[in-house]
């Protein structure tokens, strides 16, 4: 390391703290990310970032340079969240109960620990110059289906495809990072990569984010939330929609499905929402508040993000509250 950056590091290997913080922090938002990716929590990815700079801060020492600075960095994360993957069985936070019986599921899900990343803090595109296509491969790798499905990988087989095919670092890099050969990594990709392709069916791209042709749609679907008019909801679904509702393993697909779901659970005994916009996984995102009865305030009562394919909604994936504080969102609003 020469110049600034091997200044910094000299400081930092000395005790000095804020040297330290100065040569990590363009890299915090990239190694969080990368956490998330692995973990599919965003709690879970926010220990293991903060693992993973005490360990850097205490291992200076073992930094020789024979990698990139940012190398080393993403090594001691992906093992203090491949450590954490071990010792956790990945039991998710109880979701609420229902007060009403649920229709029967069209399965249950695996991925219970699953949580909304913000867009606020995704890092930013790597080169500004990158047109919609490589925008959109990077909207991809931080989809909420790319994440659950990620989880599905055996952990190693995760790691290795997230380093290679999301980050770019070469199998060799990959391998010195995962202590394993070249040989192995080329062989755990091409097996991620076939679970993948199973995993997430080819589906029509969603519209550019924040284009006319997204808000067109948030805005029609916003009007029938808040409208609790089940019609013009179901109106904008795809026909083998999906509604997912973690940590609460019932998942429904199909129109049908949906329309029994939103006309007898979510817009039943006379409720009323207010909807605020938000972003999450580079996806559209509302925070869901439901008006009290008495007053003309509305409470915190779920966050969802929506899944877009062309000028339709392919997937609504339910959050419980306490998720929403991440995002800035206030726990209560007043009726316009």
């Amino acid at each position: 390391m020469h110049g600034e950056q091997g200044e910094l590091l000299s400081r930092a290997r000395s005790g000095d703290d804020g040297a330290f913080e100065e040569l990590v922090r363009p890299y915090h938002r990239e190694l969080q990310a990368h956490c998330y990716r692995v973990l599919g929590s965003a709690a879970d990815a926010e220990d293991a970032f903060q693992e993973s700079l005490t360990a850097a801060w205490k291992g200076l020492a073992g930094f020789e340079g024979r990698a990139s600075f940012r190398t080393w960095l993403y090594r001691i994360a992906t093992g203090r969240c491949l450590n954490m993957v071990r010792a956790s069985k990945r039991s998710p936070v109880n979701a609420t109960l229902m007060d009403v019986v649920p229709p029967e599921p069209s399965r249950l899900g695996e991925v219970l620990w699953l949580e909304p990343y913000p867009d606020a803090v995704l890092p930013e595109v790597a080169d500004p110059r990158a047109g919609p296509e490589a925008h959109y491969e990077q909207r991809e790798s931080i989809s909420l289906a790319f994440i659950a499905a990620l989880q599905l990988l055996p952990p190693r087989q995760r790691a290795a495809l997230i380093l290679t095919d999301v980050l770019d670092f070469s199998a060799r890099e990959v391998a010195d990072m995962l202590e394993t050969t070249e040989q192995a990594i080329y062989g755990a990709v091409k097996r991620a990569r076939a679970t993948l392709a199973r995993q997430l069916p080819k589906a029509e791209p969603p519209p550019l984010p924040n284009s006319l042709d997204e808000k067109k749609v948030l805005d029609r679907l916003v009007r029938a939330w808040e409208e609790c008019d089940t019609n013009a909801l179901v109106a904008l679904l795809t026909d083998d929609v999906w509604l997912r509702m973690p940590p609460n393993p019932l998942e429904y697909q199909g129109k049908e499905t949906a329309e029994r779901w939103f006309a007898t659970i979510a817009f039943g005994e006379g409720r009323r929402f207010r909807l605020v916009p938000t972003r999450a996984n580079e996806q559209p995102a509302f925070g869901l508040y439901l008006f009290s009865p008495i007053t003309r305030v509305a409470h915190a009562f779920a966050l969802i993000v929506v899944t877009l394919a062309g000028d339709r909604v392919s997937a609504i994936t339910r959050f419980e509250s306490g998720v929403m504080a991440r995002f800035g969102l206030p726990r209560s609003v007043a009726r316009n």
